[in-house]
């Protein structure tokens, strides 16, 4: 038998060699595809216009801090950012939208109020959502001190005058912006840890509450700082104290109910972001990042802390236990008022 030539073994090898590199081509053509495939599939976020969902109406303290927020994550994110303001049902409505409706990919942010967050499930007969299992923590934003304070015809200056007035019989009342709402619960707390009797007067927001003490319809109030801190300067209000664990920058004179003599009181309303349970951790991360880096930019700060309250920010898991432990204790101080609403 002939035995093939040189030339002929290279032409055999030639013919290997093209029939590899055509059956390669098709083979890194369909890894190319692949992985544009997967990189369409997971965008890096954000990808979209975000909406930003205020479960209050316009004009109050927690509308205020997500448009204040707007315009720094429009510009450090890249993307459109929208406020809306869903509101209803103690921030329930809002809530319930961004927890069981919103798409779970972080481009739908909620302003996540200590009210339905950590208060309404002890407070409502039924929840549209389940706050600490439908919604994920992103970052805290505030921890509002509220204010105890009188109107002047009460004839007291201090915490110890006014429980002395309390104790002796005098019927005194104090307004809320409403049943569950921090001033509500900061009022309930004073009476439990004093043995005082201050009646509970609910109104349909602070404002008509504040509006009803300054006229003198009501006596007191514990209302959040900034909303009362142009009528303490003005000497329409007297305060007394405020409720957080140190004095606030906007009232240094003004001690804590600690100081003032009720040790161990501390209650403060506080707001964060949260995204819908399943929002990949990579989305939420960005978002932590991008609020704390807003936060230390010293311009931005100082107006923040005009409106009453420390530029918190802190990370995920911080926020997270903060809502579970204030659900307990908030929930707890709700129960023993046996107010429940449908």
């Amino acid at each position: 038998m002939q035995q093939p030539t040189h030339g002929t073994r290279r032409d055999a090898i030639a013919k290997i060699k093209a029939a590899t590199a055509f059956t390669a081509l098709p083979l890194a053509f369909m890894a190319l595809g692949l992985a544009g495939q997967a990189s369409a599939q997971t965008p890096a976020f954000p990808s979209k216009t975000i909406r930003f969902v205020v479960p209050y109406p316009p004009g109050g303290p927690t509308d205020l801090m997500a448009r204040m927020l707007q315009p720094e994550l429009q510009q450090r994110l890249g993307v459109t950012v929208i406020v809306e303001n869903k509101s209803g049902a103690g921030g329930n409505l809002g809530s319930a939208e961004v927890a069981r409706q919103a798409p779970a990919d972080g481009h739908t942010l909620l302003l996540a109020a200590s009210g339905p967050m950590a208060v309404n499930s002890s407070l409502y007969k039924s929840m549209p959502f389940n706050p600490l299992k439908d919604l994920e923590p992103v970052v805290q934003l505030s921890a509002f001190p509220l204010v105890l304070e009188v109107h002047p015809s009460l004839g007291v200056k201090t915490v110890a005058e006014l429980l002395a007035l309390a104790k002796t019989g005098k019927t005194l009342s104090f307004a809320s912006a409403g049943n569950g709402t921090p001033q509500h619960l900061a009022g309930e707390l004073f009476n439990s840890m004093e043995q005082v009797k201050l009646g509970h007067v609910p109104y349909r927001g602070a404002g008509p509450a504040l509006n009803d003490l300054i006229g003198g319809q009501v006596g007191v109030m514990f209302d959040i700082v900034g909303s009362s801190l142009q009528h303490i300067q003005g000497g329409r209000l007297i305060p007394l104290a405020v409720t957080s664990a140190e004095r606030t920058k906007v009232l240094p004179d003004v001690p804590t109910m600690a100081q003032a003599g009720v040790p161990g009181y501390q209650i403060t309303g506080w707001h964060g972001i949260a995204v819908r349970a399943g929002t990949p951790p990579a989305a939420i991360d960005k978002l932590n990042a991008t609020v704390n880096a807003i936060f230390k930019d010293p311009a931005f700060r100082t107006r923040w802390e005009a409106i009453g309250t420390p530029a918190v920010g802190g990370t995920a898991a911080e926020f997270g236990a903060l809502i579970r432990s204030d659900s307990q204790r908030l929930g707890a101080l709700v129960r023993s008022t046996g107010v429940t609403l449908d």
